[in-house]
């Protein structure tokens, strides 16, 4: 049988058939590709031998670092017990229900959120924050609430890159010539003070100017018009903005006074990378629903996560005899393989101490920045959040 593989250099091949996202394509038809062949721990290579510290850990999505034997160990016995199975109309697999079982108990016990109550998974952060804004419009649509179906999200947020989750995305250049955002979806103020406080204005001062803005948008659009306010708990594509003080202790006010879901974007901050499980307990958050993906199986797998509350599920259940199945869903959704290896991940970030290492690294890495070029006049903030394991 003749070989497939033709004698051409890599980056020529994938100038002539890969199609590559988020990239320029008149640089990378001049340029070409960077290929990466090896990943250890913090450090990948690529094919010239190069050795590289991945600083952003893939896009910050391999908590655990490159490499671990355990989960290649976990991925191949997965394989040889059950390649693939959906989870259409109640079938199911062990390692998914167990791992389901398993980010729960993380909620309720690390993170002081008891009222989460079931996960829906995916394959990526963006269809999950699709999945949300599915799950938002079919909540309201079933108690009864039909024009309630618009989302606040911000400027600089990154929620995904799908139809719905781009238009989420508050950052222009991701909506330049694809008709985003579609209608429904309305941009508040980018909160970042250092940038776009006031001269003479106190942070105290700004975040009460941010949350009376999101309030005055939702009494403009109408509080039976807005269905629900998305936010990363720090913004990280954006530019690793934190939010000023007591931003979602008052916003949280705002939206519970207008019957408005809070949805917390947690692909980023979630699984350890505040120094706490997920930002919603380190900030003690009240979401109705959490994103998750990237640090569920740190990469290893596409798995993403909708964290949903019992206030939203009751609804969804009670519906149930009447609306028949809910009927939405991927292929993919509850993957026994990505279950494993979330299971084992998790399992890993637990007998190293990730999260508590995370943290105290994390602080001692913030000061040294502080110390070394925080008087700098080429440095203009430097920023960061540290959780603290009691909050």
């Amino acid at each position: 049988m003749e070989d497939a593989t033709r004698n051409f250099p890599l980056e020529d091949i994938d100038r002539e058939c890969l199609f590559h996202p988020n990239t320029s394509i008149a640089d990378h038809l001049k340029k070409g590709p960077v290929i990466f062949s090896d990943g250890r721990g913090v450090r990948i290579k690529d094919q010239k031998g190069k050795d590289i510290i991945d600083c952003g850990a893939g896009l910050w999505c391999v908590n655990i670092g490159y490499g671990r034997p355990e989960m290649a160990e976990a991925a191949k016995k997965a394989i040889e017990n059950l390649a693939y199975h959906h989870i259409f109309g109640g079938a199911s697999n062990e390692p998914i229900i167990r791992l389901a079982e398993r980010v729960l108990q993380l909620f309720h016990e690390k993170s002081g959120a008891p009222h989460m109550s079931k996960v829906f998974f995916g394959m990526g952060g963006s269809d999950a924050n699709d999945t949300n804004f599915k799950l938002v419009r079919y909540y309201n649509n079933l108690r009864g609430k039909p024009q309630k179906k618009k989302f606040i999200s911000r400027m600089g947020a990154y929620h995904g890159l799908t139809y719905a989750a781009g238009s989420l995305t508050g950052i222009p250049v991701y909506h330049k010539a694809f008709d985003l955002p579609v209608e429904g979806v309305l941009h508040a103020s980018c909160p970042h003070f250092f940038r776009y406080g006031k001269p003479g204005e106190s942070e105290d001062a700004y975040t009460d100017r941010l949350v009376a803005e999101i309030e005055e948008m939702i009494k403009r659009e109408g509080p039976e018009t807005v269905a629900a306010f998305i936010a990363e708990p720090i913004m990280g594509t954006g530019g690793v903005l934190i939010p000023p003080k007591g931003y979602f202790a008052k916003l949280q006010v705002v939206l519970d006074r207008h019957d408005v879901l809070f949805v917390a974007d947690e692909v980023i901050t979630g699984f350890g990378r505040t120094g706490h499980w997920f930002a919603t307990g380190g900030m003690q958050l009240k979401p109705d629903i959490v994103t998750l993906a990237k640090g569920i199986t740190s990469a290893y797998f596409p798995v993403s996560a909708s964290v949903i509350s019992q206030k939203i599920w009751d609804v969804l259940a009670d519906a149930s005899p009447e609306m028949g199945p809910v009927m939405h869903g991927f292929t993919y959704s509850g993957h026994p393989v990505g279950g494993a290896l979330g299971l084992v991940n998790i399992a890993i970030m637990e007998r190293d101490g990730l999260i508590e290492q995370a943290r105290d690294v994390g602080a001692y890495f913030l000061q040294l920045l502080r110390d070394r070029v925080g008087d700098s006049p080429f440095v203009g903030d430097v920023r960061g959040v540290v959780l603290p394991a009691s909050a």
